[in-house]
């Protein structure tokens, strides 16, 4: 397409249609350079800023901060472990002594006492962190044990990829069904009633069935009674199943099992005793 050629009128003659004079040049020029230096200055704030950003355009956190915010939780959880297990310092102390004090015998016995004194320090710290994580997982344990969403916590905190369906199925005694998907296949834990869990795993795994072929489905009751695995021990049952299907099989199945949609019935959010962030602070130390 042409283009149109412009109407207006042309410059008037005189001082209207000139340019600035020499002196006013210079002064726009300046003012002019000052303008552009602030506006370059600005988007260099600008720039850094933006480049502080993470990925999801949120502002990164510092490492100093992160290093706090893990002091705080750790702090946190030993708090709360302490009131429950009254001997944890003791045990830690206990840990951290015979460790450290092995590691210093070993270096007196090889004549550099001062040597490996470093070492057994960070030695006994270390066994002693590990004693805190034990008994913290067993207080956090004893605590959700026989309350309803107790094993809905447990699936929620195992590392990996674990797509857990919370309450998938239920009744009004607070009875449910949980539905894990992963490498294993489809995993569905019960907590409740055996006789009323039972009823309600069949009902899920023939809808399932319909939907995931020849996928395995396993089932699981939480609960010491035989044939049950307990609380405990649930993370490191079905982390345990054996591996039948591959990444992208299991993400192929993810989406075919969108269409059964998710939680049925309402599952405790948070079954500890303070609420979520206890549940956080004891998945921390338990993944530590």
């Amino acid at each position: 397409m042409a283009r149109s050629k412009p109407t207006d009128s042309p410059a008037p003659a005189g001082k209207a249609g000139r340019g600035p004079a020499a002196g006013r040049g210079r002064s726009s020029g300046a003012a002019a350079g000052a303008t552009a230096a602030s506006a370059k200055g600005t988007a260099g704030k600008d720039t850094k800023a933006k480049g502080k950003a993470g990925a999801d355009g949120q502002p990164k956190v510092g490492r100093l901060k992160r290093v706090g915010n893990q002091v705080r939780m750790i702090k946190q959880a030993y708090s709360l472990t302490r009131k429950n297990d009254p001997k944890l310092p003791w045990l830690m102390l206990i840990a951290f002594v015979a460790v450290a004090g092995v590691v210093e015998l070993l270096a007196i016995l090889f004549g550099a006492p001062f040597l490996l004194l470093p070492l057994a320090i960070v030695l006994g710290l270390m066994a002693a962190m590990i004693v805190f994580g034990r008994r913290a997982q067993g207080s956090a344990y004893r605590q959700v044990e026989g309350q309803p969403g107790a094993a809905a916590w447990v699936l929620e905190g195992m590392r990996g990829d674990w797509r857990v369906s919370a309450g998938v199925a239920g009744t009004t005694q607070l009875d449910s069904v949980h539905r894990v998907l992963g490498r294993p296949g489809i995993i569905l834990v019960g907590e409740g009633s055996p006789a009323r869990v039972r009823g309600l795993i069949a009902q899920e795994k023939k809808k399932i069935a319909r939907v995931v072929g020849d996928t395995p489905i396993y089932d699981v009751m939480v609960g010491d009674e035989e044939g049950q695995v307990p609380l405990r021990r649930l993370s490191t049952h079905v982390m345990k199943l054996p591996r039948n299907l591959s990444a992208a099989e299991v993400n192929s199945l993810g989406r075919r099992m969108s269409a059964l949609g998710g939680p049925r019935m309402p599952v405790p959010g948070g079954p500890l005793p303070g609420g979520r962030q206890m549940s956080v602070s004891s998945r921390q130390v338990r993944r530590r």
